[in-house]
């Protein structure tokens, strides 16, 4: 695991290695155990290296193909790495290290871009070719490791976080629009776009590639939806527990301690579990964040699968002093604005984490393989509920608006809410509806005479957000409802959302996180299992429960679901109150020119006078002001 960043000059102009450095050294927390540089003419790549796999000094980065060709800058793990390095071997490849650098290396030399399709890891690498002048870039077919490239008439360059580009006297640090309205739709800023004007990322299961003409950009891969086996949840079950086992144990191989984020959910417990069948119990070391508000604490679940595998268990309390002493600290590590507020004990799991391991394995990708979340449900709800008599949808209308305002985790009354909200919407747009903060309606009243173009106001060349979930939609090879939604989740929240929190969580810290759910083999087979056995009837995550039955406990399987949320509805009442006034305060906010006052100040009464909870969108909002301080105004 390692930070990687680049330069190339179009116009030949030597690379600065004083430049260079300075942007590789901003990754230096994604990589504290050595640094690289490769300078050769126009070209420079550069590497922090997380030592992993190969501690000696044969992992060093960048590395160079013994004639000096090629040069790779590389950013993950390979886990299959030991099998593709016995086929090169076979054909009469040699290799002078054990790292899996040299084996993606030389099987690019081998087979160029159709490498891709033999990798099972997580990755994003750039490799430049000398000979022909040019350059290759990829990302894994999840997007679990990050890619961001910047391309102007003079250069490109790329890196694993865009802190790195602020470094170079070319770069502008500018705001982009179109993607600021992204940011308050999707509460994070989806790929291709970042916030940065300029700055793009490279999508999920993508390769890059420059020739000296200009970039060429292309899937390599796509989410093998729509194509359901033939067999029956009998045969299905274990199918399924076997690639999970296999994908848990290639995931198990280190040359440092490594341990587990358990949260006492299906997945995670899934993963202790499985872990439990290669490790002796006390070798493994199990970690989890609680809270003291009790409906969003699942510290006890936790302790429950650590008693029955016998683990090492250590858990930590997030509470509201703790989260108000490390948030400068979690801003500190985000490039980009990002409202999902659990990206706050996300950040605290991996720091007491790291103070014990430097692997941690966990759960992600489970819910969106396995329709795992209420919305999947509520998505065949909203078939049929505006089928119903416009009579009786009033009257259910009514009664969701007259609930009283909770401030729990999923309470009833926020779920029918927004249930209710985003049925109305088109099938292809409404999960996103459903999961972002502002809607169309609202983003025009909250950029109302700043001059951004947004959607409906009557401005030239606006911006609709959900358009990019319209057209990513288009490349689904699923008709079936529930197989698009999983596509979505899988495109969008897992991607932008899910991974990019545990990769700047983790990362900031110099720990590695591996996501067994998220192994090719695990997804492609996830994907043609039926979906009427994900979902059946109201229950979610049926064969992912039933493959589970032998390993976990049925108070596990069959719990409701939680997710790693925090009491954020509370907390702005509370302790985050007078920071959330500051930050929010009309003068502020009308002389930053970027938002409508009046509208934000109605958004702060309404959830304090406990009117309606607008958490959502009032941490959207704190956290791209703090963004803005940090990034925008304090650079300036």
């Amino acid at each position: 695991m390692c930070g990687i960043s680049g330069i190339l000059h179009k116009n030949n102009k030597p690379v600065s290695l004083e430049i260079l450095q300075k942007m590789n050294r901003t990754l230096a927390h994604r990589g504290p155990d050595d640094e690289g540089y490769f300078v050769k003419g126009p070209v420079g790549l550069a590497q922090r290296r997380l030592a992993i796999i190969d501690l000696s000094s044969g992992g060093h980065q960048p590395m160079t193909s013994p004639d000096g060709r090629f040069t790779i800058t590389f950013n993950g793990e390979i886990y299959n790495f030991i099998e593709l390095k016995a086929g090169l071997e076979k054909k009469g490849v040699l290799f002078s290290t054990r790292s899996d650098t040299e084996v993606l290396l030389q099987l690019y030399i081998a087979e160029g871009k159709s490498c891709l399709s033999k990798l099972n890891g997580m990755f994003a690498f750039c490799i430049w070719d000398e000979r022909d002048k040019k350059l290759f870039a990829a990302r894994d077919r999840m997007g679990k490791k990050p890619f961001y490239y910047w391309d102007t008439p003079a250069h490109f360059a790329f890196a694993s976080e865009p802190k790195a580009f602020r470094p170079h006297p070319d770069f502008a640090n500018q705001l982009d629009d179109g993607a600021l309205q992204h940011y308050f739709q999707y509460e994070y800023v989806p790929a291709p776009f970042s916030i940065f004007k300029g700055v793009k990322k490279l999508p999920q299961a993508h390769f890059l590639e420059w020739d000296g003409h200009g970039i060429t950009i292309a899937p390599y891969w796509n989410i093998p939806l729509g194509n359901p086996v033939c067999e029956d949840e009998n045969s299905i079950a274990p199918k399924l527990l076997d690639l999970l086992d296999s994908a848990v144990e290639a995931r198990l191989v280190s040359d440092v301690p490594l341990g587990v984020f358990l949260s006492g959910g299906i997945d995670s417990s899934a993963v202790v579990g499985l872990m439990a069948r290669h490790h002796p119990g006390k070798d493994i070391k199990t970690f989890s964040i609680g809270f003291e508000e009790k409906s969003f604490d699942e510290t006890s679940y936790a302790r429950l699968v650590a008693k029955k595998f016998g683990t090492d268990h250590h858990e930590q309390i997030l509470t509201p002093h703790k989260m108000i002493e490390i948030l400068p600290n979690v801003l500190s590590v985000l490039d980009e604005p990002f409202a999902d507020y659990s990206i706050i004990p996300t950040y605290l799991l991996s720091a007491f984490t790291r103070n014990h391991v430097t692997v941690a394995l966990g759960g992600d990708g489970g819910d969106e393989l396995f329709a795992g979340y209420p919305t999947f449900f509520a998505g065949h709800v909203a078939q049929w509920f505006w089928k119903l008599p416009s009579a009786l949808q009033k009257i259910i209308v009514g009664a969701g608006n007259a609930l009283p305002v909770s401030d729990k985790d999923m309470s009833f009354e926020f779920k029918l809410k927004q249930f209710l909200y985003g049925a109305s919407f088109p099938p292809v747009i409404r999960n996103q509806v459903w999961l972002g903060a502002f809607h169309q309606g609202e983003q025009e009243r909250l950029f109302v005479g700043a001059g951004l173009p947004c959607p409906g106001r009557g401005n030239p060349a606006p911006t609709n957000p959900l358009d990019l979930v319209v057209e990513t939609m288009r490349h689904c090879p699923s008709v079936h409802p529930g197989e698009r939604m999983l596509y979505f989740y899988q495109k969008f929240y897992l991607c932008d959302d899910i991974l990019v929190k545990a990769d700047r969580a983790s990362m900031a810290h110099s720990l590695e996180v591996r996501a067994p759910f998220l192994d090719v083999n695990v997804v492609e087979y996830a994907s043609r299992i039926p979906y009427n056995l994900k979902l059946k009837g109201t229950k979610t995550k049926y064969i992912l429960k039933k493959a589970l039955e032998k390993i976990l406990p049925s108070e596990i399987l069959y719990r409701p679901k939680k997710g790693f949320g925090i009491p954020i509805s509370l907390w702005l009442k509370t302790e985050l109150k007078q920071e959330m006034l500051r930050v929010l305060d009309p003068q502020k906010i009308r002389k930053n020119g970027l938002f409508n006052p009046e509208f934000i100040t109605r958004l702060v009464k309404d959830h304090l006078d406990g009117k309606k909870n607008n958490r959502k969108q009032l941490f959207s909002l704190l956290m791209f002001q703090w963004w803005r301080e940090r990034y925008l105004e304090f650079s300036n």
